[in-house]
C-alpha cells in the first residue's frame, strides 16, 4: 500500500538559480529510482527564515508530493543529511484530510492563473 507524502526542503542561500534547479531535479530523479510517483512539485523561492540556521538569514524553500511505500523515505532523508547544500527539511505522511486540502489549494491556484 502507498502512502502519500509531503515533504519541504530548504536550500542555502547562496547557490544560483541554476543550482537550486540542479539539486531539486537530483531528488526527484532520487525518488524516481526508487519506484516513487512524484505527483507535485512547487517552488517557494527565497523566503526569510523564522530564526538563523548556519548563520544564514533566508533559504530556497521547496516542495515535492509523492506516493511511496513508506521504505522510501528513510533513504531519501539520508540523502538530505548527506548534502551540504539542504539547510533543513521535514517529511510528512499526508492523511486524507491533508490530501483534499493540498489539491483545493492547488485547483484555487490554477483557477487564478487562468
Amino acid at each position: 500500500m502507498l502512502n502519500r507524502y509531503e515533504t519541504v526542503f530548504i536550500l542555502t542561500p547562496v547557490l544560483s538559480e541554476d543550482q537550486t534547479k540542479e539539486a531539486v531535479k537530483k531528488y526527484v530523479g532520487f525518488l524516481k529510482k526508487q519506484n516513487v510517483k512524484v505527483l507535485h512539485q512547487e517552488n517557494w523561492g527565497l523566503k526569510k527564515l523564522a530564526y538563523p540556521i548556519q548563520k544564514k538569514s533566508t533559504g530556497f524553500y521547496h516542495l515535492l508530493e509523492f506516493e511511496a511505500d513508506a521504505t522510501a523515505i528513510k533513504p531519501l532523508e539520508t540523502e538530505f543529511i548527506r548534502d551540504e547544500r539542504i539547510m533543513r527539511f521535514l517529511t510528512v505522511k499526508m492523511e486524507k484530510a491533508h490530501v483534499e486540502f493540498a489539491e483545493s489549494r492547488r485547483n484555487k491556484k490554477t483557477a487564478k492563473a487562468e
